[in-house]
């Protein structure tokens, strides 16, 4: 009997065991280690980024705060494909990005990386609807239109899909801008002072969009903001200095 309770007790374990295996643990979203990256030429060359290594986690959300100047917006640039670093290797959802040549990156990052940036870059000559659908036909989806039209109701902008950027006002252009970014079901969603050019009210609500997006979509947030409130809301805080990542503090021992 002492047997059979042992053998009862035994977990089973197939071929797909480890799925559930809670000490295996899934890839991150983003990599980076050795970048560095220096900008301008001779005497005017500044290195910018300084040795970065950093893990991002699947789903994570995470703010990249530090003093202007630190480097935290292009580190977000390197982390979204749009700036390669001189040295050092970048992985985003599993790729070495650094291998694509540029048609390869611009075809994986329009599928795997959504961008929001402080100005919006909308394209003035598109209505909402074209400027969320283009880049969904260009990454090859089939239903584009049908698409960005749910996506802009899911940012409240339903009844302004004919509407061109110059008729929308800041607040709803940034919409516009997060349901272009969220569109594809990015792996990895990068935004620069998001709400920079918005007021406190209209800022406050692109920020629920955006992480409620993130949460539906499982997709891992990367912020850069001088909001400390912003910044609380992340899963976790990195900070920059002088193109470095500063080390995590301790956590307090309660005693």
């Amino acid at each position: 009997m002492p047997n059979r309770r042992r053998i009862e007790a035994a977990p089973r374990r197939g071929p797909n065991s480890r799925m559930n295996d809670l000490s295996v643990k899934p890839a991150p979203a983003v990599t980076l280690f050795g970048v560095n990256l220096s900008l301008g030429r001779g005497a005017a060359r500044v290195h910018i980024l300084k040795d970065i290594a950093l893990n991002i986690g699947r789903g994570e959300a995470v703010g990249l705060v530090g003093p202007s100047g630190s480097g935290k917006s292009t580190l977000l640039m390197v982390m979204a494909g749009l700036e390669r670093p001189d040295t050092g290797t970048v992985l985003v959802a599993g790729q070495d990005i650094g291998r694509l040549d540029e048609d390869a990156l611009a075809r994986f990052r329009g599928r795997q990386v959504g961008i929001v940036f402080q100005s919006f870059h909308l394209i003035p000559t598109m209505t909402a609807l074209e400027n969320v659908a283009v880049p969904l036909e260009l990454a090859g989806a089939a239903d584009a239109f049908a698409r960005a039209e749910r996506e802009l109701a899911g940012v409240g902008l339903g009844e302004r899909l004919a509407h061109y950027p110059a008729q929308l006002s800041g607040g709803e252009q940034q919409r516009v801008a997060l349901a272009r970014a969220l569109a594809p079901h990015p792996a990895i969603l990068v935004a620069d002072e998001p709400t920079g050019n918005l007021d406190e009210a209209t800022g406050s609500e692109i920020v629920d969009l955006m992480f409620a997006g993130r949460a539906a979509r499982n997709t891992t947030l990367i912020l850069v903001t001088h909001d400390a409130n912003l910044a609380a809301r992340c899963d976790r805080v990195v900070r920059m200095r002088s193109g470095r990542v500063e080390p995590a503090a301790p956590a307090k021992v309660i005693a």
